[in-house]
């Protein structure tokens, strides 16, 4: 019997992801964002390979099964990117990626655009709504910032 595969946390800047786990990274985030949400829009958008972007997500091998990206934004890290693949969900990944993200960022000052149903998940780790609600891609959404930070 062959031990349960588990889910290991990686983190990494741009230039030290291989190949294949950017390949992967793009994957997810192109099956959830594009296909499944229906969102026309170019995903690689030039802030991934930035110096000050870090990515987390989680992987089973060379599966990533979530995934989250921080850029540093003028002295406010914002986190964005933020899939979990289909048959990942329910298994708590999303929360612990903020959950590290949140670790990696420290006292630093952090943002998000939230879609609007899951603010309240977002909620739980501090954020909170900074504005009204808008569209983006035809989907509600709503801007955060961590309250720890906003102090």
């Amino acid at each position: 019997m062959h031990p349960e595969p588990h889910d290991e946390l990686r983190v990494a800047s741009f230039r030290d992801l291989d190949t294949t786990t950017l390949y992967e990274i793009l994957k997810l985030r192109s099956e959830v964002f594009v296909v499944e949400q229906e969102c026309a829009y170019l995903d690689p958008d030039g802030r991934d390979d930035e110096p000050g972007t870090r990515h987390l997500w989680f992987a089973q091998g060379k599966k990533v099964r979530a995934y989250l990206r921080i850029l540093s934004d003028h002295g406010v890290e914002r986190i964005g990117r933020v899939v979990t693949a289909p048959e990942a969900r329910g298994a708590g990944l999303a929360g612990r990626l903020i959950e590290h993200a949140l670790a990696v960022i420290g006292n630093r000052p952090a943002v998000l655009d939230a879609q609007a149903h899951l603010a309240g998940f977002y909620g739980r780790y501090g954020f909170e709504t900074t504005g009204p609600e808008f569209l983006e891609d035809g989907i509600p959404h709503v801007p955060m910032a961590n309250s720890r930070s906003a102090q």
